[in-house]
This record gives structure tokens, C-alpha cells and sequence, in this order.
């Protein structure tokens, strides 16, 4: 074995670039070549073999010098894309693939990945080390199935990859959101309103419950419980009011909903079904004004969650992260998602992601009935509560 391949996919989280710097550094150690995927899963599908001037766009060797500075600041150094080879829409086929993969009446997507395994074959790539969240690499697994040698990262700030206790990204999240969290107190408490910070958090809402019990928020509303806005009203009311600079603080994933209603989405389906959400605060920061009376501060904090360098628990999990995911590398392992678990490094079946889903212990760790995080019990919990 001489060569590796690594890419990131779907979401930026600050953490990336420490991996893939260590992922370089370690596999040269090791003896290995390392090849720099860019953008995603897209770099192997828009590399075309037969066209020798554009493959630079697509793929970069990576040397010690090429990643030596890059653990100095957030992002993805090899950039990234929400691409899925297995499900390709006719608008995102490249040009030199329509006559291989025709699209026929009433079919949305074509199935690339025989396309895939011939660039990674062309490249002489021998095993890829993708690192993402649980969209990106469930294509992973599906390479894995196809018989490529597969070592996986997780990273994604919602920390919902099923299978491992923590996720690349997720304490930088937390601890951004905590910050302006408490920073919007002091336009909330200067014009006396009710605060409403709408966090990033799809299907698992842990970004904002574990953001919502540091910052000492008055409401957390998470993904996982449908809330009742007029109850919500009359709470945040009274946390109005017993505040003494006559304010209130509320936190709201972008994935909540109010009981019967859904969640807010819009634009078109990305290439694994999703599409983009947010506006769910501003929605009900105008149902708290109308039931209370009382003006509102709308925050989506957005992709600020994500910018910016890793906290030192980003860069720990990241680096220690890599290093073990080359090592399996190196003793010739494949199929595995790295992962932590009760606090230990350990590895898991990569298929393990696609068994289940990861979403907050809501009975042991939210109080539904006042929307506000609730820890029941402490002894045995890991650090970050999960």
C-alpha cells in the first residue's frame, strides 16, 4: 500500500484542517503518498481521467509543506461540497459523463459510483480516509460495500453521527454559541426584549440544548420536542419579568417545531434530501410578541457557529482523531469509523452509522414540560453529557 486519499464533505466545522494536517503528516511517517481530494465526494466525480489539463481542479498531492500552516485556522483546506456520486441529479452530471449515465424518463438521479471506483483505480489510490458528517459518509459505506478500503472520521457540529459518542466540531459550536449567546444579552437587557437565538441543528438538537445549559438561557426548545408557543409565551413572560434588567433568553434549534406545525424548510432537495432549514426563531419571536406584547431580538447565529479557528478540544479530538484513523491505515485495517465512546478512542464498523440515528436523551436530559435543559443525573455521564 502507497497511497491515500482524504477528502471532507458536507459542512465546514472548525477542526478540519488540524486533521487533515496530521492525516499528511503521519501517513509520510508511514511511508505513504497522500492525495488531497477537493471538494467532497464532487472531486471524484468531476475528475475525468481522459482530460489530463483539468484534473488539477480536482486533486492535489499534499506534502509536510503543503499542510504545514493550515491548523491555524477554521475551514476545510481541500474544500467541500454536499455531493452524493450514488444519487446525481441531471444538473449536477459532469458533461463527460451524460452518455455514460443517461437519464431516463421519470428517473431523478443516476448511480456514479462505478465512475468513482475507476478514478480512485486511475489515481492508485488504495484507501480513502473520508471525513464528515453522517450524509457524507454514508456514501463512505456504500464504497465499503463495494469492496474499497474505507477508514472514516466524523465531524459535524450537530454531533449526531450515530456511533460515536463525539463528533469533529460540536465543542467549537457550542462554545461560539455560548459566547454570542451571552453577547446578546446586553441589546436584549439595553431595550428590555425577549431574545430569541436560533442555532444550526437539523434532527438532533444537543448544539443548542448543551448551548442553551451553559449560557444559562431561560428556554431551550430542541429538534427532538414540538413546543407549545402559547405555554412558551407565558414562561418567557415570567422569566421577563423576574429579570431584573427585564429581559428573557431563548434558544431554538433551526429543526424545531411548534406542536402541529412543521419544520421550516426551503429551496430545493441537496443530493442527500435535505433541504436548507432556518427561520423557525423569527417565526416564533412573531408569535411571542403577539401573545406577550412585548418586542422581540431575533439572532440566527447561523454559520457563525461554524467560522473561525478550533477550540482546543476540537483540535485534541481532530488530531488524535487522524492519527488513529492512519494507524489502521498503516497495520492494513479498513472499514472502520473512528470514534469515541464513554470518553475512550475506539473504533467501529463503518456501517454502524447507517444503523441507527443519534438524537438527545430528552428524558434525561430535557425538561419538556418547560423547555428548559434538565440534567437528571450526573454520576456516569460523560463529559459533554451525550
Amino acid at each position: 500500500m502507497t497511497k491515500l486519499g482524504i477528502l471532507t464533505g458536507g459542512g465546514d466545522v472548525p477542526g478540519l484542517n488540524p486533521g487533515i494536517k496530521t492525516v499528511v503528516n503521519r501517513a509520510i511517517d508511514g511511508g505513504l503518498e497522500v492525495v488531497g481530494i477537493r471538494r467532497g465526494w464532487a472531486g471524484l466525480l468531476n475528475f475525468n481521467p481522459d482530460d489530463k489539463d483539468a484534473q488539477k481542479e480536482w486533486i492535489q498531492p499534499l506534502s509536510k509543506a503543503d499542510v504545514r500552516t493550515i491548523d491555524r485556522y477554521g475551514g476545510t483546506h481541500l474544500h467541500t461540497s454536499r455531493t452524493n456520486p450514488g444519487k446525481v441529479r441531471p444538473d449536477d452530471i459532469p458533461s463527460f459523463l451524460k452518455d455514460s449515465y443517461p437519464f431516463k424518463e421519470g428517473v431523478k438521479t443516476v448511480d456514479c459510483t462505478a465512475h468513482i471506483l475507476r478514478v480512485l483505480d486511475y489515481l492508485g489510490i488504495q484507501t480513502l480516509i473520508p471525513i464528515g458528517g453522517d450524509d457524507t459518509l454514508s456514501y463512505a459505506v456504500r464504497l465499503h460495500k463495494e469492496g474499497f478500503r474505507v477508514v472514516a472520521i466524523p465531524k459535524t457540529m450537530d454531533n449526531d453521527v450515530f456511533g460515536t459518542d463525539y463528533c469533529i466540531g460540536f465543542s467549537t459550536a457550542v462554545t461560539r454559541s455560548v459566547e454570542f449567546i451571552n453577547a446578546l444579552r446586553t441589546p436584549s437587557g439595553s431595550h428590555e426584549r425577549i431574545a430569541v437565538v436560533e442555532l444550526f441543528g437539523r434532527n438532533s438538537g444537543e448544539t443548542a440544548l448543551i448551548s442553551a445549559y451553559l449560557s444559562d438561557a431561560d428556554r431551550a426548545l430542541i429538534s427532538e420536542v414540538p413546543f407549545d408557543v402559547e405555554r412558551l409565551a407565558k414562561f418567557v413572560a415570567e422569566d421577563k419579568k423576574r429579570n431584573p434588567s427585564n429581559y428573557a433568553m431563548v434558544v431554538i434549534s433551526e429543526g424545531a417545531s411548534m406542536i402541529g406545525g412543521q419544520v421550516v424548510e426551503y429551496g430545493q432537495e441537496d443530493a442527500y434530501g435535505h433541504k436548507k432549514l432556518g427561520g423557525i426563531g423569527q417565526i416564533t419571536g412573531e408569535a411571542l410578541k403577539r401573545l406577550t406584547g412585548q418586542d422581540i431580538v431575533y439572532q440566527m447565529l447561523s454559520y457563525l457557529m461554524r467560522s473561525g479557528a478550533p477550540d482546543s478540544l476540537d483540535r485534541m479530538v481532530a488530531i488524535s482523531y487522524a492519527n488513529l484513523a492512519v494507524d489502521l491505515v498503516l497495520r492494513g485495517y479498513a472499514g472502520q469509523l473512528v470514534a469515541l465512546q464513554n470518553g475512550v478512542y475506539t473504533t467501529i464498523p463503518i456501517d454502524t452509522i447507517t444503523q441507527g440515528v443519534k438524537r438527545v436523551d430528552v428524558a434525561e436530559l430535557y425538561d419538556t414540560e418547560n423547555y428548559k435543559p434538565r440534567v437528571k443525573h450526573l454520576l456516569g455521564k460523560p463529559m459533554f453529557l451525550y
